[in-house]
């Protein structure tokens, strides 16, 4: 009889974590068991659960006796708040850089999958459509924590596949994250019917959260089914490059409000106590030919996004 595969999420209870988990548990067949870590308890999920530090490591021991050595690691754990990063270093690059989970895997007797969500922000945003190949030179904490981290993973893991996500939207989740969800909030203020600032000079390549589970899904599937070490870095946006402005217009399309409440602003007008790149959108045709996933475009996730308000 084979052994069942197990998969981990690591920072299961947050944002992308939890729509992971959701997607992973409606799988029709599923070859593994699934257990997850949490910083912030939840209960509408049922998988295997472990209170983990990633600053410290504690925790990480407990799964291997309670669970097992996973055969994949989904790392979704980060401070990802870039102000919040700037106003601690130690403490964001003690989370975003994996030290402690590269460090157990590495004790594993079999080599696992390290699927790690990196950032569009290592990018320095002074061009259109970055390639993977691009220096990376992140103008924030965030960023530079994100860098080191791949550079961490590099170095030290044999088999793992890091994502470059742009910003991920969609639905809530199961258990309500505090997190700052951008076609909710944008759909927020412009329901008020007053005038709102949005920067007309900050370009992104939003991606849906749901093509995100899909790439990780398909990933694990490649693994299992493969079984070959992959050393691999993708570029994960969606197919358009979009202003703040034109997030705000496609909200207002669908919603039915009046674009006449936007109004259209210079990032460099406001100080946000956080250097902010201008144009980190991202050119995704290797995550296209790789894994031959299309990301859904920005008006139909906005759309879906919306529909399940």
């Amino acid at each position: 009889m084979m052994e069942r595969k197990r998969v981990l999420v690591v920072g299961g209870s947050g944002y992308v974590g939890q729509h992971l988990l959701q997607g992973l548990l409606t799988l029709e067949s599923k070859p593994y068991d699934l257990a997850f870590t949490y910083h912030t308890p939840i209960n509408e999920i049922s998988p295997l659960a472990f209170r983990v530090d990633l600053e410290t490591g504690f925790g990480l021991s407990d799964i291997s006796d309670a669970f097992g050595q996973p055969h994949v690691i989904v790392n979704c754990a980060a401070l990802s708040v870039p102000r919040d990063c700037e106003m601690d270093p130690s403490a964001a690059m003690g989370v975003n850089v994996p030290h402690y989970l590269v460090k157990w895997l590495s004790s594993f007797s079999e080599t696992p999958l390290l699927i790690h969500l990196s950032s569009d922000q290592v990018y320095e945003g002074v061009k259109s459509f970055y390639k993977e190949e691009d220096e990376t030179v992140p103008v924030n904490v965030y960023g530079k924590s994100k860098v080191e981290a791949e550079q961490y993973i590099s170095m030290n893991c044999l088999n793992y596949v890091i994502l470059r996500s742009s910003i991920i939207y969609g639905p809530q989740t199961v258990s309500p994250v505090p997190k700052y969800l951008p076609i909710q909030s944008i759909d927020s203020v412009l329901s008020k019917k007053t005038k709102v600032d949005f920067f007309h000079d900050e370009f992104r390549c939003p991606v849906y959260v749901k093509d995100v589970v899909s790439i990780i899904l398909t990933l694990i599937t490649k693994c299992f089914s493969e079984g070959r070490h992959m050393q691999l870095l993708l570029n994960v946006g969606g197919p358009d490059r979009v202003s703040r402005v034109q997030m705000a217009e496609a909200v207002a399309s669908v919603r039915g409000y009046n674009s006449s409440l936007i109004n259209p602003i210079s990032a460099s007008s406001v100080n946000r106590a956080v250097k902010t790149p201008a144009d980190i959108s991202m050119d995704i045709s290797r995550l296209i030919q790789v894994l031959d996933i299309t990301p859904t475009s920005f008006i139909d996730g906005v759309r879906l996004t919306l529909a399940s308000s």
